[in-house]
């Protein structure tokens, strides 16, 4: 026996004993594992048919791959990106011999006796009765999952569907997996969250509206100044032209003209809310036709799991809860009647020289016909000049116009000065609204958080490499994103101020806003944007592109400016790996790479298929194997068969492999595949003990050289 055998035998001695006081109590699901006789290709090999772990070494990568793709191919278990990848950079055998494998297949047997033959040329792969019996870590799969650019979708999608798999089947609530399990528990907070969403949305818009009629009152005050003192001017210029020894009829055309005007005012309301009755019929009839057929439909995507028949979800169809068009009909008559009311009916003609109206009579209960009439009356009596008649009437017509605009114009200036008011609950109500979103944000995060419950309770009471991964559901602001919106968009960052420049808006939000954003509650999320805006509304707007003189300009801006501080959509709820405190997106490919084993060899517990692994020792160094791995898959001997390719020698040795195949590759012919023969038997075997010695450690000569190097005497 050499040196190198001598000490290898140190090492494997302990675990063929153990083996060997297993023995048939180490029986496992035959029909789940590979037959052990038909994994060597040599013929005679002892033939054990309760296969705990494989181990492959070998001198060519190629040699110990071929034998990987070739059991995947036979247990279905190579995708159809597999299949399919570039032969001249796919590290896959069967990819880059795809030209030269013609019409060779492979035939495996199971340990059930089931015994399967695909071809290696993909004809018969991927078929729709076929499904993998084999999880294949070939090793494309394992570098894009775990390479050095980042955290793949892959390895996440592999991660959510052990999370999946780790809830009972009553707790999956019939979803087929993770993404429709999160959606099912999330999705009523998401839709809350939009919809509060789209009420800071529309309230933003109505700040917008009452901000804008609050800058109205001066220029609606001067207006109402001005037209007091037009219609001041107007009276004047009509008393000129009363003729000594009318006072008593202009009085009373005064009074009358007073009377009249007042009539208009109440005319013009009635007709108003006349427009606005025939305007909510057409509504209404818009919302029976479309809106509410439209809101169920939307409804009942949204609740399509509710099971309720077409009869039941009709109960769900809006509708008015009064009779809307007999109450609009009554409506629309009533303010016709009032308008009828208030013109009245003409009298006859008469004597000029005779009132209509005595002058006992109120005024005030009197219609606008028989007031029209009298003051026209009188106007023919002012002058028998017939200019200056019809310069009295219009003059009187003027006024009559001109007091009609200075109603409207008080109107909205009463509406304006009331919007201060109306802008400060408007702003009460969105800040009240922007902490439910935030509730809708944080109940999404439980409920994520309670996905992950089984999984994470299971690593709280593990021990070992398991116990240094862990799972965390996060608030995750993008405050750069949030802020760029501003700064390349809404802001105008040449102008001096606080702002100015690129970045500073970001890290002035970065310093207020974000801590809340990730980790405060919704009261605490409300609070501080309400401090941020009134440390930094002013300057905000200062930096507006627009003076507020551009009005049209400076209103749309202001809108978008709103919608956008009120925004939420850089706000995600997400989840976060990590291992021994480091996130995942930090940690090395070969780190990564124990992330992916943990949950293929000590949490997949729903899937005990037979696992093939292409060097799961790359990118780690030896002590990081023996630390990290041979412990993981030491244990899942015990509920899966692993088939691995490996070149480290504490996989080979320290797992307590069933058995060794040692594959060897010869010359490789232009144009042709390489000759590769396959030698297997366990580490109890003299000639495959020298094997693993001579290819993982250099056999006796490197033990020597090595020796000689380091000044060490060996013994003989």
């Amino acid at each position: 026996m050499s040196l190198g055998e001598a000490l290898l035998d140190e090492l494997v001695g302990p675990a063929i004993r153990r083996l060997a006081d297993l023995g048939a109590e180490a029986c496992l699901a035959e029909r789940h594992r590979i037959a052990r006789d038909h994994l060597a290709i040599e013929p005679g090999c002892a033939a054990r048919r309760h296969l705990v772990l494989d181990g492959e070494v070998g001198t060519h990568r190629n040699s110990n791959a071929t034998l990987a793709d070739v059991i995947a191919a036979g247990s279905d278990a190579i995708s159809p990106s597999g299949w399919n990848a570039d032969e001249n950079i796919s590290p896959s055998f069967l990819a880059r011999a795809r030209r030269l494998i013609g019409n060779a297949s492979t035939t495996l047997t199971w340990g059930g006796g089931a015994t399967v033959t695909r071809a290696l040329d993909v004809s018969d792969a991927n078929d729709h009765m076929t499904f993998p019996r084999a999880r294949y870590l070939f090793q494309q799969f394992v570098e894009e999952l775990c390479s050095a650019k980042g955290v793949s979708d892959g390895l996440v999608d592999e991660i959510e569907r052990v999370i999946f798999e780790s809830h009972s089947q009553d707790d999956r609530e019939w979803a087929l997996d993770f993404a429709e399990l999160r959606d099912q528990q999330t999705s009523r907070f998401q839709q809350a969250r939009e919809r509060e969403a789209e009420a800071i949305a529309d309230i933003s818009d109505r700040i917008a509206t009452e901000f804008e009629k609050e800058s109205l009152v001066a220029t609606l005050t001067t207006q109402v100044g001005q037209k007091k003192k037009l219609i001041a001017d107007y009276t004047a210029d009509r008393a000129k032209l009363v003729v000594k020894g009318t006072e008593a009829q202009v009085t009373r055309h005064t009074r009358l003209s007073e009377a009249a005007q007042t009539l208009r005012n109440k005319i013009q309301s009635f007709s108003n809310q006349r427009r606005t009755f025939v305007a909510l019929q057409d509504e209404v009839r818009s919302v029976r036709a479309t809106g509410a057929p439209e809101m169920l439909r939307q409804a009942r995507a949204r609740h399509g799991a509710s099971g309720m028949t077409d009869q039941q979800w009709d109960d769900f169809l809006l509708i008015y809860k009064g009779d809307v068009d007999k109450s609009l009909t009554a409506y629309i008559a009533w303010a016709d009647g009032e308008v009828r009311k208030l013109n009245g009916v003409p009298p006859p003609p008469g004597d000029p020289n005779v009132a209509l109206i005595p002058d006992t009579a109120d005024f005030s209960a009197l219609p606008l016909a028989p007031i029209a009439a009298e003051m026209t009356r009188l106007e023919a009596l002012f002058s028998a000049d017939k200019v200056v008649r019809d310069q009295y009437a219009a003059l009187t017509g003027r006024i009559a116009q001109e007091n009609s605009a200075l109603q409207t114009l008080e109107t909205r200036l009463t509406d304006a000065q009331g919007a201060a008011v109306r802008r400060k609950d408007l702003q009460t109500e969105r800040d009240d609204t922007y902490g439910r979103v935030f509730e809708a944000i944080i109940n999404e995060q439980s409920a994520l958080a309670s996905l992950y419950a089984p999984l994470m309770a299971r690593l709280a009471a593990s021990s070992g490499t398991l116990k240094k991964l862990s799972f965390a559901v996060r608030r995750i602001a993008d405050v750069q994103a949030w802020g760029s919106v501003a700064e390349e968009e809404l802001l105008d960052r040449r102008k001096t101020g606080p702002f100015y420049g690129r970045g500073s808006l970001i890290a002035a939000a970065t310093e207020a806003l974000k801590p809340a954003w990730e980790t405060g509650s919704a009261v605490e999320v409300q609070a501080a944007m309400t401090a941020f805006m009134a440390r930094y509304l002013r300057d905000l707007l200062s930096h507006a592109p627009f003076a507020p003189t551009q009005q049209a300009e400076f209103r749309a801006w202001s809108k978008r400016f709103a919608h956008w501080l009120f925004s939420t959509d850089h706000i995600a709820v997400r989840y976060e790996i990590s291992y021994d405190g480091v996130d995942i997106r930090k940690l090395s490919p070969g780190t990564r790479g124990i992330v992916l084993l943990l949950l293929y060899l000590a949490l997949d517990d729903s899937d005990d298929r037979p696992l093939i692994i292409d060097q799961p020792e790359e990118n780690l160094d030896p002590k990081s194997v023996f630390d990290e791995l041979v412990a993981l898959f030491v244990a899942a001997k015990a509920k899966r068969q692993v088939i691995m390719v490996t070149h480290n020698a504490n996989l080979v040795i320290n797992t307590d492999a069933d058995q060794i195949i040692v594959a060897s590759a010869g010359p490789h012919p232009s144009g042709g595949l390489p000759p590769i023969s396959y030698v297997s038997g366990g580490l109890e075997s003299a000639e495959i003990r020298k094997a693993v010695c001579d290819i993982l450690e250099g056999g006796e000569a490197a033990f020597r050289e090595r020796a000689r190097r380091l000044r060490v005497r060996l013994e003989r």
